[in-house]
This record gives C-alpha cells, structure tokens and sequence, in this order.
C-alpha cells in the first residue's frame, strides 16, 4: 500500500509521455489524474494505518551504493511523519491534477506538463520517505530539477526562462550547504542512515571540527541548505519568480512540494537539532525575519499570484521558527493545514486569472464576485484559514506556533513572538486587500474583459470545493493527534524532543491573552484593509505618495486605476513605498554583487581568455602555416633561370658553412 502511493505518480509521468503519442491528450492527462488518484487512495490507507494503528518500520528496495565503507540502502521509511507528508502531498497533487485538466485544455502540449507534474511529486514522495541522508538528497534534487521544468514550462517566453535559471541556481547555493552538511554528517557518524545517526547523536555531543562542535555545524549547513527550497531570506528571491509557471505549478510547489522540503528536513532531523542550540537560535531568528519580511512585501504587490507568494514565503517563516524553538510538532502541523488552503487559494487565484482573459494585476480587476461567485466563496474561505481567523485551518496551527514562542521564554522565542504577531497582522491586511480589489468595487478592467468574465468549468472548482473543506476542518480534526492529547500515541517517537525540551506542554500553559492575541491582531488587518480599500479608497494612493520620494510617479501610476488607463511605470518611485515595491532591494543586491561581477568575468574570459588565448594559439600556429605557404607559392614562379639562381645561392650556403664547420 504505502509502495504503490510512491511509484503509482512515477507510472503517471511515464503513461502521460506514452499515451499522449499513442492515444492523444485526453486519454494520457486522464491516466495520469487515475494514477495520482490511486496513489492517494493508498497514501490515506497508509496513514491511517501507521498513525493510528501499527509502529514505524522500514520498506527495504534494493542496495544502492557499495563504496568502500559507504553501503547505502534504497529503502522507504515507514513512520508517522513520513505517511503524514506522502498523504497530503499525494491528497493535494490529485486535486491539483484534476484541476489541470481544466486549466491547461487550451495548452499546446498538456501531456508534457503532466508528465513533469507528476515526475515532481514522484520526486517529493523520495525525498519524504527516505531512509538516509544520500537517498533524500536523491529526491531534493528531483524536486529542484522538476521545479526547473515546471516554471519555464512556457519555454517560449523569455521571463518563464529566466525564472527557471533563476530557481535553479539560487537552489544549487543551498544544496552546496547541504552537501558540506551531509559529508560532515558521514565524517561524524560514520554513517547518513538515519537510525545510525540518531542512536548516536549522543555520543558525539561533544565531538568537534576544525574548533567548532561537529553537531553545531551540521544543524547549520543542513539548515543553510534547507533555506535554499524553503525561499527563506536570503535565499528567497526565487520564490516570487516562480509565477512565471502555469498557476497549478504555483500550487504544487507552494502547497505541498518543494517550499516544505526545508521544513520536513528540520523535523526529520530532530533528534541531531536538539542537541545544537545555537543552530535552532539562527533557525528561530531566521525563520521570525522571513516572516516579518515577507509580509511587509506582500503588503504592497499587485500580481495577484506574487501576493500569495510572498505569504507562502512569510508562513514558511513561521513553521521554521516553530521549529526552532523545538515545537517540531507545531511546524510540521502547519505544514498540513498550510498546504490546504495555500493550494486553494492558488488554484482560486487561477480560477480568477481564467475568468479574467489571463489577467493577473489586481489593480485592473474589482466587481466580479456576482459573476464567480463559487471563486469568491472559496477565496473567502482560504483567506480567513491564512488569517488565522477561529475555527478555520490556520486559527489552530498558526496559534499553536505563537504560542510556543512564546512558551519557549528566550530571547530569540520572544523575538519570533513578535515578529509572528506583526505578521499575523500583515498577513490579514494584505489577504483582504487582495479580496477587496479583486473581487469588489467598480469594475477596472477594460469593457472586453468584463464581457467574457465567467466561472470556471466543473473539473476546476470540485478541487476547489475539496480544498475548501480542507482549509474548514483540518486543524480542528487533527490537531488533537499532532499538537494534542493524543500526541505521543501519534507520532510513535517519528519526531524527537529532548528531555529538556517541554514545548509542547509549556505553549498550553501560556497566559490567556497570548492565544486571543493573533485573532486580534488578524481581525485588526481585516478592518485596516476594509477602511483603506473600502470606505476610504483614495487612502492608499495618498499613503503612497506619502512615503514615496517621488510622489508624482504614484500620480501617474494609481494604485487603483481607473477603466482603460495606461500604466507608464519607471523602475521605483523611492522612499518606504519603493523599497517595499522593490522588495527591500534583494534583487538589485544580488544583481549588484554576483550577477554583474559574474558576468563581467565571463566576457573576459570569453573575449580574452577563451578567443585570444586558447583559440589564439592554434589560430596563430594556422595563420603562420598560411603565410609560409603563401610565401612559398610566390617563389614558385616557373622560370628555370630563378631555380637555377636559387640552387647556386643554396650551394654557397652549403659550402660556406661546411667550411666554417671545419
């Protein structure tokens, strides 16, 4: 059962390909849905029975290294947190899928999307159930690979093919963290087989390498490494550029793929985590900043799919953080509720952009929630999970991490409580911004526009309706087993605490305003966005030019333009509004920093190293070939008298020198 929930996406990839060139496109897209589907089925009946039944275990495959003292089995593991990741991630691609059907019926090749989309969740699933360190690089890198494929899917556009580069490179920097973190790991351990090293994490608690605790410096490369697929700060700027990608793309490596990737090593590793307090302080900071971060960028951006970006990035802060302050439990938990209703309020921002002729600029949108309403209902329902309104999907998970910052009674815990509080507040202003432009006021979008608005087909919004009920009731179903009374029964050790580490029991004893504070705080940016977008909706264009040094571009540029205006935009209109436009300046930095130097480098070495060097010395050797050859030739000009002249020249040499020689 729990085998086929990992190859059943694997077979899908490879009928998709197949199919499509024997049957047609209907066909394959429909076999690969079937497939995800049954690997869903199975991947349900796994997790009911491994979390609320049987003990943890292992699936040996096959050996896959013999090198010297490296011997590493291909084996799946089977524990709770492996079933509780293979459920949701197969649960979500099926619907994701099934959504896609829809979607991309205009696309010129959909079995080839299809084909990479289940390839990516094939690749997830071996990295989520894998038995030791090298077989979860195996998948870690598949995922990175599928990402490239997915988001220059449109490989015709420009940007799409930029984005792809864009991921894949800044993805390679923390993989070059998480392989120093891996080869330090078999340096200590001896061994990457999960059970070995976590059976002697103790024993090497005070190992060291080049001066500096040995486990201290694994917990952090493996973190560096984890910062790279989970887009936290630094490491980020390549999540935002992933919308280039078709929106179920978005989806899946926003909801359930990928950006999780960092967040599931963080909980798998554990039991090396908690004996490296200084590397949970970086991963607690690390995680609060990305969270603040992301939120205030979210704040000010108008691609309706960008806004739902910078959030993924903002609550993957939050898991981290959660981790970090050793609520392994809490990050893991909202790992699960995040990926329902993040999914759903991706594919409902598909289902907008397909209603609006490809529009994706809230700014030329509004008036349309009587014309989609199933969209605007499950919008609305995705948004309050985000927001952490009470008894949705997110009030439990977001709450439960809030509060174990601040159980954690630390400087670093108090400095994530914080930050979280801020973004809680962020976050709901930003979500009901996005509500509000796209779905109410006048119409601003051109007349043409306005005519074809229309819902979306059947095989689109049962996913959605699947989602919504997901972003409902996940947390109040299963936050009893992952966070709750039913704890330790649940996880079955899959995920360690140590015996200092009393998280979970000190975040229900924390005083009564910590749990009220994030519903205040959402509620809070809910109001704030209907004042400024609502009742008062010139507001926001006047804080613009408040806080911009060049009031006139913001003029020029409404934040809500009116029906058929132009947009004539210059690259930053300065002061707070342009650096939160221009997203704090990452990408200038980088630009500045590596891009430019790199290039710069590579010209020079093209130009000069390349065509004057090493082409130069054969180009030189031919060039005086060639001129000798001519020479030659110009001596040859058929008169016997010039060969006979030459021939005596030619003897008085030889004699000459023949006498000096004696």
């Amino acid at each position: 059962m729990f085998v086929g929930a990992i190859f059943f996406p694997l077979l899908g990839s490879c009928l998709s390909g197949f199919l499509g060139r024997w049957l047609g496109d209907k066909p394959a897209q429909w076999a690969t849905v079937i497939c995800m589907a049954l690997a869903a089925i199975c991947g349900s009946l796994a997790f009911g029975q491994v979390a609320f039944d049987s003990q943890p275990a292992t699936v040996p495959l096959l050996t896959w290294m013999d090198v010297g003292g490296l011997e590493i089995s291909w084996a799946l593991r089977y524990d709770t947190l492996s079933v509780v990741m293979v459920a949701m991630v197969t649960f979500i691609s099926t619907l994701i899928h099934l959504y896609s059907v829809g979607y991309m019926s205009h696309d010129a090749t959909p079995t080839r999307f299809f084909a990479y989309l289940s390839l990516f969740t094939f690749m997830m699933l071996m990295l989520v159930t894998a038995d030791n360190l090298a077989q979860l690089f195996f998948g870690w890198e598949g995922v990175g690979l599928a990402s490239y494929l997915l988001i220059g899917y449109w490989y015709d556009r420009e940007s799409a093919n930029r984005a792809a580069m864009k991921a894949f490179i800044v993805n390679r920097v923390g993989d070059v963290f998480f392989m120093l973190g891996l080869a330090l790991t078999f340096y200590t351990f001896g061994s990457i087989e999960f059970d070995t090293i976590f059976s002697s994490v103790a024993a090497h608690a005070n190992d060291r390498f080049g001066g500096l605790p040995s486990i201290e410096l694994i917990g952090v490369l493996l973190f560096l490494g984890a910062c790279g697929k989970s887009a936290q700060l630094g490491l980020h700027t390549w999540l935002p550029d992933a919308m280039e990608g078709p929106t179920p793309v978005s989806a899946l490596i926003h909801a359930a793929t990928m950006v999780t990737a960092g967040v599931f090593l963080m909980a798998r590793m554990s039991p090396v985590m908690e004996y490296a307090p200084t590397a949970l302080a970086i991963v607690t900071v690390v995680g609060a900043s990305t969270a603040l971060f992301a939120a205030t960028i979210g704040c000010v951006q108008n691609d309706i799919k960008r806004i739902i970006a910078y959030s993924t990035c903002s609550q993957l802060g939050y898991m981290f953080f959660a981790a970090g302050v050793g609520a392994y439990q809490v990050s893991v938990f909202h790992l699960f509720t995040h990926a329902f209703f993040k999914a759903l309020l991706f594919l409902g921002a598909g289902s907008v952009i397909h209603a609006m002729s490809d529009e994706q600029d809230i700014r030329r949108m509004g008036g349309i929630w009587t014309k989609i309403p199933v969209t605007y209902a499950v919008m609305w329902i995705g948004n309050l999970a985000l927001a952490g309104i009470p008894f949705f999907a997110g009030y439990y998970s977001k709450d439960a991490i809030l509060e174990a910052a601040y159980a954690a009674h630390s400087g670093v815990g108090i400095y994530a409580f914080v930050c979280g509080m801020l973004a809680a507040f962020l976050t709901a202003f930003y979500s009901w911004r996005l509500l509000i432009l796209t779905f109410h006021g006048k119409p601003r979008a051109d007349r043409h526009t306005m005519e074809h608005v229309h819902e979306s087909p059947a095989v689109m919004l049962i996913p959605l309706l699947v989602l919504a009920a997901g972003a409902v009731l996940t947390g109040a179903i299963f936050a009893p087993f992952f966070i709750g009374e039913h704890e330790h029964a649940f996880w079955h050790g899959a995920i360690f605490n140590g015996e200092h580490n009393h998280i979970l029991h000190a975040m229900h004893e924390v005083p009564e305003w910590v749990p009220l504070a994030p519903t205040v705080m959402g509620i809070g940016g809910i109001a704030l966005a209907y004042l400024m977008y609502m009742a008062m909706p010139g507001l926001p264009t006047r804080l613009a030019q408040m806080f911009s040094a060049r009031p006139q571009l913001v003029r020029r540029l409404p934040l809500i333009p009116q029906e058929g205006a132009e947009q004539q935009t210059e690259p930053n209109p300065g002061g707070l509004y342009g650096f939160l436009l221009k997203k704090w300046y990452f990408d200038e930095l980088y630009d500045f920093l590596f891009v430019r130097p790199a290039r710069s480098l590579a010209m020079r070495l093209w130009k000069t190293g390349d065509a004057q060097i090493i082409d130069g010395m054969p180009n030189g050797a031919a060039s005086l070939a060639l001129a000798g050859s001519r020479g030659a030739v110009r001596i040859q000009t058929g008169r016997v008298a010039n060969y006979a002249f030459a021939m005596i020249i030619g003897l008085v040499l030889f004699v000459t020198l023949f006498l000096i020689g004696r």
